[in-house]
């Protein structure tokens, strides 16, 4: 048998664990909310977390840490944290390619123009 692993968990554990996942969210993003000079303390904590960060530019590291809370906060409203796996993964890309000065240039500059039409990647066999 192929295909992914399952981890066999009571109800009562997976809420448990939910419950836990939540308070972590809620605390740092009402602190953020609420106290003066919360959103510098949490860039401070930032490269610490995640030492990716490191190669973000200075707008797209307030940008994360904006989405992050607000996707933490958003995801754990439905307890589902899957959006937040998926947010973490693409900004993490986003700092690699910061991180590469050849990588970087080669997705920043200009390609010359219009490329012609897609084709319909229904057609495509």
């Amino acid at each position: 048998m192929t295909g992914e692993d399952l981890v066999l968990t009571t109800a009562a554990r997976a809420e448990q664990e939910q419950t836990v996942v939540s308070a972590a969210t809620r605390m740092p993003a009402a602190v953020a909310r609420r106290e003066p000079g919360s959103a510098e303390l949490l860039l401070d904590m930032l490269p610490d977390a995640f030492p990716w960060v490191r190669f973000l530019p200075e707008p797209d590291l307030h940008a994360f840490a904006v989405e992050l809370v607000d996707t933490m906060r958003a995801a754990d409203s439905i307890g589902n944290s899957a959006s937040v796996a998926l947010m973490l993964i693409a900004w993490q890309h986003t700092a690699e390619v910061y991180s590469d000065p050849e990588l970087l240039a080669a997705l920043t500059r200009d390609h010359g123009g219009d490329n012609g039409p897609v084709p319909d990647p229904r057609d495509v066999a």
